[in-house]
């Protein structure tokens, strides 16, 4: 009987916690897009979770200098482990920097529109420079997964607001690989 008792309430217990684990982002998997995978013999090393904004400046369209665009500037954001500790910050270069010090900074390897047409696309991205010895340090590929938002806004871009900056919310999933030792 207490052993029941006991099994009753570790489960009435977990319960929520297993409810909202469910719900945590990266908990269900992520099917990735063959053109995003890493190369072997890469394996995770981090997966944070980033929101912030994209930020956008008017300016005048490169193919037709007649119009203008939104053209991309710089990703600002944090970086959240998956208790919702703020691990580091995310900035132009696009570089990722860790409060331990070390730092990424990617290039773009290959990109995909993902599920969400008003998000933007999903990346696959090669280390082009690492430093310090932390988390990024040993970096050698990062992915830019489950975007949400973060697109140049639709409309708002011509001569009057020429120069003007727009930041748009986002969040986005990123993993970072490293070499498998």
């Amino acid at each position: 009987m207490a052993r029941k008792m006991l099994g009753l309430a570790v489960a009435t217990w977990c319960a929520p916690l297993l409810v909202a684990c469910a719900g945590a982002p990266g908990a269900t998997p992520i099917t990735i897009p063959d053109n995003l995978n890493v190369a072997p013999p890469q394996t995770l090393s981090l997966e944070v979770q980033a929101s912030g904004v994209q930020i956008y400046q008017c300016a005048v369209a490169k193919a037709d200098a007649s119009q203008f665009e939104w053209r991309f500037v710089a990703p600002q954001a944090d970086l959240f482990d998956r208790d919702g500790k703020k691990i580091g910050r995310h900035y132009a270069g696009p570089t990722w920097e860790s409060i331990d010090g070390s730092k990424v900074v990617g290039a773009v390897q290959a990109q995909n529109a993902g599920p969400d047409a008003g998000a933007i696309p999903w990346l696959l991205l090669s280390a082009k420079s690492t430093s310090g010895t932390g988390v990024f340090g040993l970096t050698q590929s990062i992915q830019r997964l489950q975007t949400v938002g973060g697109k140049a806004p639709a409309a708002g871009c011509d001569q009057a607001q020429l120069g003007k900056e727009a930041r748009v919310p986002y969040q986005a999933i990123y993993r970072f690989y490293s070499a498998r030792s």
